[in-house]
């Protein structure tokens, strides 16, 4: 499929889903869905629900792009469906959207290679011995550390704990909507984010952006709510660690094997060095969001950077 027939084909922008982030994927989606409409592109909405390879066939869609987030969405399911149905889709395959929505997976690779990223331990639902478990993190991490799903989006589920004799009941919790969490120790720094867009010859990071968020960490109210973070473009660090950020995010694209398009997240540590925190697969397109933000300070329009997303159905 070249440029030309994409230009002609019938668009299907899903958007929606069955995910905790559904709400932002709608309006992730919608905008999206507007830019490519703007373009003349035969574009049209299809809110992603367990009916959806049905709605596909019956709006007659020939290319997806991929406005979801979360489970079922960012995790490789849609990805799977869509090339059984042989439909080509915006952003990475099945494999690297299953690790890059796994925090996992992503850090265990991350380490594999050498890329800086916090201590963290793992706990999982049906081990037999959480408290054992607990008691070797109190004893292998310094606290304060977070606590996350290990599979979720939007800073959804992500719990700050300050006292190591709180961790246990944290887990406990976290357990009660997810089936694995981990622990990583609290990284006191500026927190960044690195965008990146592929062509079918290159792989190019974006302008680093700083972000200030108003409450202690990037949380989910932070990321979606206007004025709740302060966007620094480009960020106000030395230009040498915007260089080691925008390489190293370039790196993890690359081990974990995303196509098109990635957003890659950091702590800047007290030793100046970006430590991975996240790779988002596909990162989010809302009038708050990141990414948008960073290729507007590439001089990137969002309908441009729509378009270019849009593209890397094309890439092998």
């Amino acid at each position: 499929m070249s440029d030309l027939i994409l230009k002609t084909s019938r668009i299907g922008v899903l958007m929606g889903g069955l995910s905790r982030e559904r709400e932002i994927s709608l309006r992730s989606g919608e905008g999206c869905l507007k830019a490519l409409q703007s373009m003349n592109y035969d574009a049209v909405g299809i809110d992603v629900d367990r009916n959806v390879a049905e709605t596909l066939k019956r709006e007659g869609v020939q290319a997806a792009f991929l406005a979801l987030h979360g489970r079922y969405g960012e995790d490789g399911t849609i990805q799977g469906m869509l090339e059984l149905m042989d439909i080509p889709y915006s952003g990475s395959r099945v494999l690297a959207s299953a690790i890059g929505m796994n925090k996992v997976r992503t850090k265990q690779i991350a380490d594999f290679h050498g890329i800086p990223t916090a201590y963290f331990e793992i706990f999982n639902r049906k081990q037999d011995d959480l408290s054992a478990a607990v008691i070797k993190a109190r004893e292998t991490l310094h606290f304060p550390v977070m606590v996350k799903p290990c599979e979720e989006g939007s800073s959804l589920g992500v719990v700050k704990v300050s006292d190591p004799a709180d961790l246990e009941d944290v887990i406990i919790e976290t357990f009660g909507e997810y089936s694995c969490a981990l622990a990583e120790e609290f990284v006191e720094g500026i927190e960044i984010t690195v965008g990146l867009i592929e062509s079918p010859r290159s792989l190019t990071a974006m302008p680093v952006l700083q972000l200030k968020p108003a409450s202690d960490f990037y949380d989910f109210k932070a990321k979606y709510s206007r004025g709740m973070t302060e966007f620094i473009l480009p960020a106000e660090i030395p230009e040498e660690t915007s260089f080691m950020a925008q390489e190293t995010a370039m790196q993890v694209h690359s081990v974990i094997g995303c196509r098109g398009y990635s957003r890659v997240d950091f702590i800047i540590n007290e030793r100046g060095i970006p430590q991975l925190t996240e790779i988002n697969t596909l990162p989010g397109m809302t009038e708050t969001s990141d990414f948008p933000a960073q290729a507007a300070a590439a001089n990137i329009s969002y309908e441009k950077l729509v378009e270019k997303m849009l593209r890397s159905a094309l890439l092998p």
